[in-house]
């Protein structure tokens, strides 16, 4: 494989109009998942400033809400390399199908999973985690379940949006809605302009009110773009077909499955933190805050290369494919890099933006070390696997991310963080393990479909 990896890269003058394109698309990729972290985000900083147990108890809420959350969305995701492919094979018919038959889907999954998550609420004060916190998280908890619904059902046309090759008007919609989020934050977590002052639940309350808003603002899109209004006619028209309805979901839960297992084992690892100490766990949330930044960069850039490759692979294009995955992966290696490097110089600094608590930027400062360290592993496992996920292989990845992550790396995060008591950063060398083998197994899938 490196032998070929050498042959591809020599003339990287040959990559230039291929990263121009890469970033063309993924750009607008990219701003919209930054958007989607950024709720978090915000509300963690403007929490934060609140107190210790409001930052602590918004991560662990966060933590639990992500494996459902997730799981929707990588449910949604399926439905982009189906589209894509048909896409470029200028098969208008079946894109239209694939949209009628993935809404289902996604409609069922969703009100499944908000069901779920809701009951496990019931079960949240039984995670080991202390009273002062829970009694914080329960209410913030169900507020973030019950914005999952529209959140999901505009992921719905997002990934469909996606697999056609519009990328921009998700972002629109996303950075509206932050806004839109930002602004209430202010008025319910603070109390201004004569709004209540309601703390994290103001926050929960922000944050489902922009949710909301984002389908909404589909609708004028959907109604009036010329573009993609044979496909929409289509989509409205068709009949649910078994067959496809099917296909929607075995290619969007093993995408789902593996999304899971990965956040997994950082919500695990939230919990581990609690164990150790509230403050380990606010520095949890901290760290993995500014983590998720980066990391949703190398996300978008993952959706485009997605886009890309089950857009060469409509056309039998395997060399066009094969220059698509190798420039993304240029671009996130040297992405991160350079943010690894921030997270180290800047390591003091950064986790002031969240907290005052001197515990806590202390303990936050020692997780951005490893943060640094994990970075490329972290982007480069995303390329891969958002490049088999262009393919539609995704049953075998996600036994990988099972292997990679709660066979390797959760055990190693419980060893040396609890066993051995290494603390936080012990639980975080698991996180980094658990990437790194994930890259190993992933690189290898790949090359049996390239080489």
């Amino acid at each position: 494989m490196f032998s070929k990896l050498k042959k591809e890269t020599v003339r990287i003058s040959n990559y230039l109009p291929i990263y121009r394109r890469n970033l063309r698309l993924a750009f607008p990729v990219v701003l919209s998942q930054l958007g989607q972290v950024t709720v978090s985000l915000v509300d963690n900083m403007m929490v934060g400033h609140v107190g210790t147990v409001e930052l602590a108890a918004a991560a662990f809420s966060i933590n639990i809400f992500h494996i459902g959350m997730l799981l929707g969305i990588g449910i949604t995701m399926g439905l982009t390399p189906l589209v894509g492919t048909m896409y470029s094979q200028k098969r208008e018919l079946e894109v239209g199908e694939y949209l009628k038959n993935g809404l289902l889907v996604h409609l069922l999954a969703t009100v499944l999973i908000s069901i779920l998550m809701a009951f496990i609420s019931f079960f949240l004060d039984n995670m080991g985690q202390p009273a002062e916190v829970i009694e914080k998280a329960i209410p913030y908890y169900l507020l973030l379940v019950l914005s999952l619904l529209p959140m999901l059902l505009f992921y719905s046309f997002k990934q469909f949006l996606e697999g056609v090759g519009n990328t921009k008007i998700a972002m629109y919609i996303t950075l509206t809605s932050n806004l839109v989020n930002i602004f209430l934050n202010y008025l319910l977590i603070y109390g201004k302009f004569g709004f209540p002052e309601l703390g994290l639940n103001g926050a929960g309350i922000a944050t489902l009110i922009s949710r909301i808003i984002m389908p909404l603002m589909l609708i004028p899109f959907i109604i009036k773009n010329k573009q993609y209004k044979r496909e929409f006619r289509i989509a409205y028209h068709a009949k649910i077909q078994w067959t496809k309805v099917k296909e929607v979901f075995s290619v969007g839960l093993p995408i789902g499955l593996q999304i899971i297992v990965e956040v997994s084992t950082f919500s695990f690892g939230a919990i581990m933190m609690g164990w150790i100490s509230k403050e380990a766990l606010a520095a949890h949330q901290v760290a993995i805050g500014l983590a998720s930044f980066t990391y949703m960069i190398s996300l978008g850039v993952g959706a485009g290369t997605t886009i890309l490759v089950s857009h060469a692979r409509g056309m039998g294009d395997r060399m066009q494919m094969r220059r698509s995955i190798f420039a993304s992966a240029h671009l996130v290696v040297l992405f991160m890099s350079i943010m690894g490097v921030l997270f180290v110089l800047l390591r003091h600094q950064l986790p002031l933006l969240f907290t005052d608590d001197t515990e806590v930027v202390v303990i936050s400062a020692g997780l951005l070390i490893v943060a640094a360290l994990f970075q490329i592993f972290d982007g480069v496992q995303v390329i891969l696997l958002a490049s088999l996920r262009g393919l539609s292989d995704v049953k075998q990845p996600m036994f990988m991310a099972f292997i990679s992550y709660m066979i390797l790396g959760l055990p190693i995060s419980y060893l040396f963080g609890i066993v051995l008591n290494f603390g936080a950063i012990g639980v975080w060398i698991g996180f980094l393990s658990g990437l790194g083998f994930a890259a190993i197994l992933f690189s290898f899938r790949l090359k049996r479909h390239l080489w």
